[in-house]
Parts: structure tokens; sequence; C-alpha cells
């Protein structure tokens, strides 16, 4: 049986990647193409509650304390339930799937916890798990949106009205941001990302220029 496709949008916070999702979710229902938009972590569900505990620092306010891996499985089994109860049907009704975030993002921010050493052996171990265990299925394309951590920061500033008390423990570590960028480059390397840049290394490009190199991609996709 031939199943949907999915196509999925990463970047880390502040990178634009929510006003790019709704943007190719726009264009997909202009060009009339029978689609789903999904959104991970999936807030509104009871799934996500060890989620928000550990993004809200119940567990520790320092990311870096959570074990790598058992931070993964609080976002698979998030992943897991969003795809048994919202989106199996669509997919295996050759529905495309538009995701922002997804499996791919536990090589962003969990791999990074590890040693560089590690980090093969955790991308290993994540396709199993993930892909392999637990059934959800594997990505058309990953776009990564590639913005750097100086130029995020203060887009997250302007998201929060300037107060910085609303960041979460991932968005709060610039540091942590900065190796997170690091994972995320060195895994779109290994498993073919598409990367695109978001700025000129001094400011944000315009956001209707990266939606329209968004959007040549997902056509590659689509009419492939």
């Amino acid at each position: 049986m031939k199943n949907g496709k999915l196509f999925v949008l990463e970047g880390l916070d502040g990178s634009g990647k929510s006003t790019q999702f709704e943007l190719l979710d726009k264009y997909l229902e202009e060009k009339k193409i029978t689609h789903k938009a999904i959104s991970f972590p999936n807030y509104e569900n009871p799934s996500s509650s060890l989620v928000k505990m550990y993004l809200n620092g119940e567990f520790s306010d320092n990311a870096t304390d959570i074990n790598a891996y058992a931070a993964s499985s609080f976002y698979a089994v998030d992943r897991y339930a969003s795809y048994k109860l919202f989106w199996e049907k669509d997919y295996k009704a050759e529905s495309f799937i538009l995701a922002a975030r997804y499996v791919t993002s536990n090589a962003i921010y969990q791999m990074v916890k590890l040693p560089k050493s590690q980090w093969d052996d955790y991308l290993n171990w994540l396709e199993e798990y993930e892909y392999s265990r637990l059934g959800l299925p594997k990505p058309d394309a990953v776009i990564f949106l590639d913005m750097p951590i100086d130029i995020s920061q203060k887009l997250l500033l302007n998201r929060y009205n300037g107060d910085e008390n609303k960041k979460d423990i991932h968005e709060i570590n610039v540091d942590f941001l900065n190796k997170c960028r690091e994972a995320a480059l060195y895994t779109a390397k290994k498993q073919n990302w598409i990367v695109i840049p978001c700025s000129d290394g001094r400011k944000a490009y315009d956001i209707k220029d990266i939606s329209n190199k968004l959007i040549g991609q997902l056509d590659k996709i689509i009419w492939e």
C-alpha cells in the first residue's frame, strides 16, 4: 500500500520556523493539495505532559542535566500518540503531511548532551527506536532553517516582548543552543537534510525570500 509524503521543517527557537510553517500550510491550501499540518510537541494533548515538565524545568532548570535518552523518550511518546490519534489515517490515505519538528528534533536538542564520539551511535539508536520500534514514518525530506544564535535570540526576545522569563530551559541557554546548532548541521550532513541559510550573518533574510526557497523544495517533494 502506498503512503503519503512527509515533509519536515526544523529550526532552532527563533529561526522563524513557525512563520514559515504557516506560510507553507497556506500555500498547500491555495494549491488545493490534500494535506495535514502537524506540529510537535503537541501541547494540547496529554501525551506532552513529560515534555512540558522537562521544558518548564521541573526535573532540572538545566537541560543538559536530563539524560539524552530519557528526554528523547518524552518527545518520542508524544509523537507516537500524535501519529496514532491524529494523522496515521491521513498518511496511509496518501495525504501530504507537513510537520513542524519531528524525530529529527531529538538529534538537534538531545544528542548534543552526549560526547561527540557518541553522536553516531545516538543517531543509529534514534532511527531504530522511533522509526523501526515505534513505527513512525520516515520523512521524505527534512529542511533545517539555519539561523545564527545571536540573531535568533533577538527574534525570541521580540516574540516575548523583552521578557526573558518566558523562555523555556532550551531557549534561555545560549551555550546549549550554539551546541544544538552544531548538532543540527552535523546531522544534516550525515542524513542529507536540506539546509537553508536564514541570515547573512548580521541580520535575518526577508521572510518572503526564505518562503520562496521552501516552496521550491516543497514542490520537488510533491511532484517527484
